[in-house]
């Protein structure tokens, strides 16, 4: 499979992973009352932060926020990145190596910390760049 085609699907795999973990919003369930309690607990005590009273509720739902609107970019950059491909393979691989890495890490983390779903969508990603970086001839 060409490079440029492995990175389109990469970008629409991320686009996927970026739709799931913004449905997830709040990112917690609230299913019995250890969880409603942790959940309030959280969204309860408040205490500066460079002059700002904050939460940690508002960490955790500001870090999950921003996590959607940074696998929305990498979608979009993956996507402009197919089309450079097609024409300069070498310029752009680079790139791709950093998008690599990151998912690569991205998986370990989500293994280590949170679910399958993300887990499959993190390594199918991975692959998918992991397959294009090996592609030797411009395509």
């Amino acid at each position: 499979m060409k490079s440029w085609m492995l990175l389109r699907i990469a970008a629409v795999l991320t686009l996927l992973y970026c739709a799931g973990h913004t449905m997830g919003m709040p990112w917690t369930l609230s299913t019995g009352p250890q969880e409603v309690a942790a959940i309030e607990e959280m969204k309860s005590s408040r205490f500066d932060v460079m002059g700002s009273a904050r939460t940690y509720w508002d960490f955790y739902f500001g870090f999950g926020a921003i996590i959607s609107g940074y696998l929305a970019a990498q979608a979009v950059v993956l996507w402009q990145l197919a089309a450079l491909a097609k024409h300069d393979w070498v310029r752009v691989r680079p790139i791709v190596a950093v998008f690599f890495v990151s998912f690569v890490v991205n998986a370990i983390l989500v293994w280590m910390f949170f679910f399958v779903v993300p887990l499959v969508l993190a390594i199918a990603i991975a692959l998918c760049l992991g397959f294009a970086l090996m592609s030797t001839r411009p395509n």
